[in-house]
């Protein structure tokens, strides 16, 4: 993060090295503006709340049985895996390898990383993140795309992230809720039972909504485990999205592939059309994984999980909103109300974590 926020140091030009001094390649260092905390952590923030809305709509329309989808929701993760571990294998084994350097140029011994050297962190870390961020995470959500429609998941999937890291971080990290957060939860919890609540009502009538509305919880669950990981360890942004990468890859690719070149799985992810996987590996690969894991750690590093969660706030509504656009999909006078409560309280939660810090 100090990298991509404070450039790519170097000498500075002086009097005693004259050649650095009327060099314009020399000066431009010192003249390109560098992007502050603040700025990059914002910039984060924009790029983690557009490609999460689109996780939601995408994911909805890839599968949806009614759609007639190609890919099943294990295929998915299959080909999210492998567009993101085609990109972050490479660069975890480049990263451990300059670890591992610059412990032997240190004289220690060059134990850094796991995994074979692809995982920049301690194997214990990297399990436990990867199996929370990398692999729960993304069974869990895209299984509940099968039966819930995106209005669902725009509530209880960024919408639970306050409520579980505020959670979390009291238990692990020793955080405490104020009062005026504790109102804001409270707002979450209500549009939560709104939505969740409604299609549990429904259970005894053969609908299958409310199977989609606990897998979007757990999964929800499961993305806070991992945020508050990132924040006990302090980890670095490209370090954390790369490990759980590495981990999800090294267990789910190899054992995925045995069972359904076996046929002891149903799964489609060999036969069907080479496009619809590649999308797949592009958009919730090298999207959702790369470019919004980093983005998403660099806000925890900004702001800490529990304002980083609630500065998605935007999620619910425009995720809501699109698919209703898009997909066709009704948004009933409970998930109105359900967006509106959670909504209010991720804002009401913002200002107030703001107001404190200031």
């Amino acid at each position: 993060m100090a990298a991509l926020s404070g450039g790519i140091g170097g000498q500075r030009p002086s009097a005693d090295n004259p050649e650095m001094s009327q060099s314009p390649s020399a000066t431009l260092p010192s003249s390109t503006p560098r992007l502050s905390p603040k700025v990059v952590g914002a910039l984060a923030a924009v790029v983690t709340v557009l490609i999460w809305t689109a996780f939601i709509v995408v994911a909805r329309a890839s599968a949806d049985p009614s759609r007639a989808p190609t890919l099943n929701p294990l295929d998915i993760v299959y080909a999210r895996l492998l567009g993101a571990g085609l990109v972050l294998l490479p660069t975890g084994w480049w990263i451990t390898r300059s670890l591992r350097q610059r412990q032997r140029e240190a004289g220690q011994v060059p134990d850094a990383g796991s995994l074979f050297g692809l995982s920049p962190l301690p194997l214990r870390t990297t399990v436990l993140t990867g199996l929370f961020g990398g692999l729960l995470y993304g069974m869990l959500a895209y299984s509940g795309f099968v039966y819930a429609p995106a209005a669902h998941a725009s509530v209880l999937l960024p919408g639970s992230l306050p409520l579980w890291t505020a959670l979390l971080a009291v238990w692990v990290l020793g955080d405490r809720i104020s009062a005026a957060r504790a109102l804001g939860l409270v707002c979450i919890v209500a549009g939560d039972l709104l939505v969740g609540g409604a299609s549990l009502l429904h259970a005894l009538d053969g609908s299958g909504v409310w199977r989609g509305d606990v897998l979007f919880v757990l999964g929800s669950f499961a993305w806070s485990c991992y945020s508050v990981l990132v924040r006990k360890h302090a980890l670095q942004a490209v370090h954390a999205t790369t490990a759980i990468t590495v981990f999800a890859f090294v267990v789910y690719i190899p054992i995925y592939s045995l069972l359904v070149a076996s046929g002891a799985l149903q799964g489609h992810i060999f036969t069907a059309p080479f496009n619809d996987v590649l999308l797949q590996m592009l958009v919730q690969g090298v999207g959702s994984v790369v470019v919004s894991g980093i983005s998403f750690n660099m806000m925890i590093r900004t702001y800490g999980p529990v304002r980083s969660t609630m500065i998605t706030a935007v999620v619910p509504g425009l995720s809501a909103l699109l698919a209703a656009l898009l997909l066709a999909e009704p948004l009933h006078w409970n998930v109105l109300s359900g967006l509106a409560l959670v909504t209010l309280g991720i804002v009401f939660g913002v200002r107030q974590a703001g107001a404190k810090k200031a």
